[in-house]
């Protein structure tokens, strides 16, 4: 670049453009004569006092819009500058332009045309306020810089007080997110369509509101977007004019792809193993759960503390240098640390106690029915019903999260430990696992697994599936248990399954189920017997 070109676009820094003012014909000439003599596109983003902020060179066809990170956005206003560019082929305003003024939420994106060096029309576009269209922004166009009739202070107070009336209208009562749903699968139509409603019933379950879903159909996953950027920047921009606060993943997502897909749009990105541990906080009563819950999230969260942005990146001292932003990284890493270790060795305190409970019971030869199955099932229905244990249950998942233990007499006088345990589901986080261990530890010591499945959902083979694959992973696939279908009186027909049909609800069939557990505890306990005259 030639030093006259250097001083022409520096001189822009320089220019002041009155605040009522979208464009003057004086800065559209001069933007029209430097951007015509270097062949390529210029852009200045410029506040709405008229400073200019950057000064943009790009190629022939697209300018690249610095990180504006620094300056102040909202879900109900705008980023405070307008980006004003030449576009060099006398074209409207691209899909590129568009894509960059809503993710950016800048106050306008405007397009000038050049030729032969001087300015010709003008376009602009800006976000629509969500009055009922359909699309996320709204054009204007004049014939020439001289032409533009507009007011921008007075148009600008006006299009950010009609945003943040929309915002208002959506806003939820209770401070909740309101989110888009989305599926990268390689999966079949209903298996996508199954993940899909699953995940939007533990969206319901944290409390958020769903605005939209987003099934795309994927070969491979994108390392650093898990789906297609087009694609990604088409759910973004609906997501913005929706109102939307939150995207939630239905895969998980790696580091890299949670910090890519953050710095593209000002929403908050969160995945599915995410969702399922912020019910888990939310739902946590109990010291241990408490514990538990907190360990879990610490562990999903070490290999995610990365530096974000470009501002740690500045405090970085040169190529492989150690700076305070690593620092920095280096110290939240180890705090995590610590707090796993402490949380570790207070579980394991009162794993001691539990031990010593579970010791006491195979002392008085009391047998133990663990109740397991999938979440929502009606687990804490049935031992509320069973024991009068009080357990608040409600229609979502994961409601009841610490177990819980109750003695009850069956039908033949025996006295047994009903075990309320925590709800499974597919693809449930490894981390969960791994904090939920102790509880977990305790189907182990179980005379007999009870498995409640909820006979009213479309997916109840699929369930089972899972519930069985979740205990084959804890080694207690030879463990002896009954099968108790539950919700029976939601079904308009007999149900026709080897195993028995109850309400826990409406206490239907109890009895026959109380008789069942006796029997399956008799003939466990026969088996046991003859197992130690054998050995």
């Amino acid at each position: 670049m030639a030093p006259r070109e250097r001083k022409a676009l520096e001189r822009f820094y320089r220019r002041r453009i009155s605040s009522s003012a979208l464009i003057t014909p004086e800065v559209a000439r001069a933007l029209a004569q430097v951007s015509w003599d270097l062949n390529r596109q210029v852009a200045l983003l410029v506040d709405r006092g008229g400073r200019v902020h950057y000064v943009v060179l790009g190629d022939h066809t697209s300018i690249l819009i610095p990180d504006l990170s620094q300056y102040r956005v909202g879900p109900d206003r705008l980023r405070g500058l307008r980006c004003i560019h030449t576009h060099l082929k006398e074209e409207p305003l691209s899909q590129e332009d568009l894509t960059d003024m809503a993710l950016l939420r800048l106050d306008a994106m405007v397009g000038v045309t050049v030729k032969g060096g001087l300015p010709g029309r003008v376009f602009m576009a800006h976000l629509s306020p969500g009055n009922g269209g359909d699309s996320p922004w709204e054009f204007m166009e004049w014939e020439h810089p001289t032409r533009v009739d507009l007011s921008f202070n007075h148009f600008i107070r006006e299009l950010e007080d009609a945003l943040a009336r929309s915002f208002r209208g959506r806003e939820l009562r209770d401070g909740g997110e309101r989110a888009i749903l989305i599926s990268a699968t390689n999966q079949n139509a209903w298996e996508a369509q199954r993940s899909m409603m699953e995940l939007e019933a533990l969206a319901a379950s944290a409390g958020v509101q769903v605005l939209d879903r987003v099934i795309q159909k994927v070969r491979r996953y994108h390392p650093s977007f898990l789906m297609g950027k087009g694609k990604l920047r088409e759910i973004m921009i609906q997501g913005l004019h929706l109102g939307a606060t939150m995207l939630v993943f239905d895969q998980e997502l790696t580091p890299v792809q949670v910090n890519n897909i953050a710095g593209m749009v000002d929403l908050k990105v969160i995945d599915r193993t995410q969702l399922i541990l912020d019910i888990f906080a939310r739902r946590a009563m109990s010291r241990e759960g408490k514990i538990q819950v907190e360990l879990a999230q610490l562990r999903y969260l070490l290999p995610r503390l990365v530096g974000r942005g470009t501002a740690m990146s500045r405090l970085m001292g040169g190529v492989g240098g150690r700076g305070p932003g690593e620092t920095k990284l280096e110290v939240d890493r180890r705090r995590v640390k610590e707090r796993i270790a402490r949380l570790e060795r207070q579980l394991k305190a009162l794993e001691k106690g539990r031990r010593e409970r579970r010791k006491a019971r195979k002392r008085q030869e009391v047998p133990v029915v663990s109740i397991v199955g999938y979440t929502n099932a009606g687990k804490s229905t049935l031992l509320n019903t069973l024991t009068g244990a009080g357990i608040p249950v409600e229609d979502r998942f994961f409601a009841t999260l610490d177990p819980t233990n109750r003695t009850v007499m069956l039908p033949g006088g025996t006295l047994c430990v009903l075990s309320d345990t925590v709800g499974f589901i597919r693809r449930m986080p490894d981390d969960l696992k791994v904090a939920f261990r102790t509880t977990l530890e305790e189907l182990q010591d179980a005379t007999l697994l009870l498995h409640v499945v909820d006979a009213t959902s479309p997916y109840m083979e699929e369930e089972m599936e899972a519930v069985e694959e979740i205990l084959h992973e804890l080694g207690l696939e030879h463990k002896p248990r009954l099968v108790a279908y539950n919700k029976m009186d939601l079904l308009s027909e007999d149900f026709p399954a080897n195993g028995l049909a109850i309400s826990a609800k409406r206490g239907e069939n109890l009895d026959l189920l109380l008789r069942a557990v006796e029997e399956k505890i008799r003939e466990s306990f026969e088996e046991s017997q003859m197992q130690m005259e054998l050995t």
